[in-house]
């Protein structure tokens, strides 16, 4: 099941969204979110680990009809507050979704595959309850950010210490396992360190940097393709016709 986030770990989460890079890797992220889903109005969505709702907020104001499931109540009370009758929520765990399959158009796993057990299950759950696109957006632990972050949680606590972070190249085979050979769509963001200032966000709207694998933010979006399978029914086996 992975970690349940209690008030010390929100605490965590939340001082990392609030530090200067938690902030522009919000803004960034939340751009790349948008430009690789490609959102149509009033489209289904399920944001899979909703946590405080963020994310749900991002969607709601881009017209969706908006879905949000964590497995902590805590967060999910957080979420409720802040977004009312806006959003529907559910408590529940990304590995043994509570919905019917095919119930939304669209499935986002945003930094909830971190503090899983089983990051398989969860993107199997995803594809089944969804019909068209799943997108997952994780930390990366190729990027210098992450590594320096990973190395300071040795020593202080940390929202770092409690995450397993992942390479591109580890979560396409993920979903290749997930969903066979299907379509992907990825890019990522804050590849340039702070202390450029405002030449790192100009630098960071370059075509090189956004398709870059050592960002921070590691966005991809699956295309789900289902295929039918039939099966010859031998003569034998056939229902015969009825005669009157």
């Amino acid at each position: 099941m992975g970690r349940v986030f209690d008030p010390k770990l929100a605490r965590l989460y939340e001082a990392w969204e609030r530090s200067p890079e938690g902030i522009l890797v919000d803004r960034l992220s939340s751009e790349l979110i948008v430009r690789l889903l490609r959102p149509g109005k009033g489209e289904r969505i399920l944001d899979i680990g909703c946590g405080t709702g963020n994310h749900l907020l991002l969607f709601y104001r881009l017209g969706f009809d908006v879905t949000g499931l964590d497995a902590s109540p805590y967060m999910l009370d957080i979420a409720r507050s802040r977004l009312g009758d806006k959003a529907s929520l559910r408590i529940g765990r990304a590995e043994d979704l509570p919905f019917e399959d095919n119930e939304f158009d669209l499935a986002t796993l945003i930094f909830t595959l971190e503090f899983l057990d089983d990051p398989l299950a969860a993107l199997r759950e995803a594809g089944r309850v969804t019909r068209n696109k799943v997108f997952v957006g994780v930390l990366n632990s190729l990027s210098a950010g992450c590594m320096c972050k990973k190395f300071f949680a040795l020593f202080r606590d940390s929202i770092f210490g409690e995450a397993h972070l992942f390479t591109l190249w580890g979560l396409k085979g993920y979903a290749k396992k997930a969903y066979g050979n299907v379509p992907i769509e990825w890019g990522s963001v804050r590849v340039m360190p702070l202390f450029l200032g405002k030449h790192a966000q100009m630098i960071e709207l370059s075509s090189s940097v956004r398709s870059s694998p050592f960002g921070t933010f590691l966005g991809l979006v699956f295309k789900l393709i289902y295929t039918l399978k039939t099966e010859k029914i031998k003569a034998a086996e056939r229902v015969p016709a009825f005669t009157p």
